[in-house]
């Protein structure tokens, strides 16, 4: 779980922010079961995920690698250059 602050950075800005009720509603429900020790930790928390999000595959993504790697073990795949030269592609 990330921390209020950058390891020597404490400096904080307020900012106002409008949400609609019913998420605010759902935030209250979560941020203390989910470990935070307060609403605004959690807030700030996704608020770092928004500005920096983590890499993720899409499902199409993970199965076209899936079927890749099938493919590999059944045998069925070329080389570069093989796929080159079928193509009639030059370096």
């Amino acid at each position: 779980m990330s921390t209020d602050t950058n390891p020597g950075d404490d400096r904080m800005e307020k900012i106002n922010v409008r949400v609609p009720k019913s998420l605010l509603d759902r935030i209250d429900e979560v941020w203390e079961r989910r470990g935070y020790a307060s609403k605004s930790e959690a807030i700030r928390d996704a608020l770092r995920d928004w500005a920096e999000p983590s890499v993720t595959l899409s499902e199409e993504t993970l199965s076209d690698l899936a079927e890749s790697r099938e493919q590999a073990e059944r045998d069925e795949t070329v080389s570069a250059e093989e796929a080159r030269e079928r193509l009639g592609l030059d370096d």
